[in-house]
């Protein structure tokens, strides 16, 4: 009776693989999330994604925008371990945490500075990008002042394009409500907010719209983003402002041709739960806050977006019936107040 020796099959080990192969031709192949797991799989591979260049390389390609000179200046010195560029990956790709539209959250926990002991940066700069079916069709990097007591006390408000500048883009324009709605899963966008002196970045995009909308009269196509923040407590401020959302508007007009599209509009506003917009030194209190604080891990950050946008559309609902209802319940008592006011001066005088 024979005997048969069976092999158990090789599995190939990464570590047998040579680390300038590793390093040149598989690392610097994966995008920045996926690099970032990898780096937790060994302590060589953490040892091998300590790379300064092949970060750098990764946040250009994923936001050519931080290509410029100005940009990749500041991400070189975003921490003091050397690798800024990782450290910048890590504060620009993932959602803000923990979602602040969730029941569990604890405002008490969350301090609202007072105004005048706010220290405002001195300015800010936004890193823009937009695909549309993986294709870049606008990049931009912008500075904002931050100083000055007109952007204080004026509504935040971060336009990236003049009134009078159109940005054509090979888009076609949507002719039916349809074709409209098809934009949504064609268009990503990604707005990086800098503050270069403290070294922070947070993207206050969605990725993928929340909505997109033709103008009933003008015909426009606006494409919305969103990205919902923690707000602060009570003391210093209305309640509305506990959650609050940074809004992002990409409105599309008709080209002269009249087949495609042109950027008209690309700005940013800040928004509580009563619709109404914050001015400038309270939006920059939320918005330093939610720089320093903690990041998500990036895993479905557009579903959680939109989550959480939907969430915040809910709380402002939910908030607009309860308005109503006591402004319904005050209308009463001020009626029953002023019929019981003169049956008691009818019984005085008749």
């Amino acid at each position: 009776m024979s005997t048969t020796t069976v092999t158990p099959p090789q599995t190939a080990a990464i570590s047998l693989l040579h680390s300038d192969i590793i390093e040149s031709h598989i690392l610097t192949r994966l995008d920045g999330q996926t690099l970032a797991s990898a780096s937790c799989v060994t302590s060589t591979l953490h040892s091998m994604t300590e790379n300064d260049l092949m970060w750098s390389n990764v946040c250009r390609s994923t936001w050519p925008s931080t290509s410029g000179e100005l940009v990749s200046g500041i991400i070189d010195s975003f921490s003091s371990d050397r690798n800024g560029p990782r450290a910048f990956f890590a504060q620009a790709f993932p959602l803000p945490s923990p979602d602040p539209t969730k029941a569990t959250t604890t405002w008490s926990s969350v301090s609202w500075p007072q105004c005048n002991k706010l220290v405002t940066p001195k300015g800010l700069i936004s890193a823009v990008d937009i695909y549309y079916k993986n294709k870049l069709i606008f990049t931009k990097v912008e500075e904002t002042e931050t100083i000055s007591s007109w952007f204080l006390c004026s509504p935040f408000r971060i336009d990236l394009l003049d009134p009078k500048d159109m940005v054509p883009i090979e888009i076609p324009y949507p002719d039916e409500d349809d074709t409209c709605k098809l934009l949504i899963d064609d268009i990503t966008l990604s707005w990086i907010l800098i503050d270069p002196n403290a070294k922070r970045a947070i993207n206050l995009s969605s990725h993928k719209p929340v909505s997109v909308q033709r103008h009933w009269l003008s015909g426009e196509v606006q494409v919305r983003f969103a990205s919902i923040l923690a707000g602060g407590d009570h003391k210093y401020t209305s309640d509305a402002t506990t959650v609050v959302r940074c809004g992002i508007v990409v409105t599309c007009g008709r080209s002269e041709s009249g087949d495609m599209q042109v950027i008209r509009e690309l700005s940013m506003e800040v928004e509580d739960m009563d619709g109404k917009h914050l001015n400038g030194r309270d939006s920059l209190v939320i918005l330093q806050r939610t720089m320093e604080g903690k990041r998500g891990n990036g895993v479905n950050r557009e579903i959680e977006a939109k989550n959480r946008d939907n969430k915040f559309e809910e709380m402002k609902r939910e908030r607009a019936d309860k308005k109503l209802r006591l402004e319904g319940t005050l209308d009463n008592l001020s009626v029953a107040f002023g019929l019981s006011i003169f049956a008691g001066l009818f019984f005085v005088f008749y």
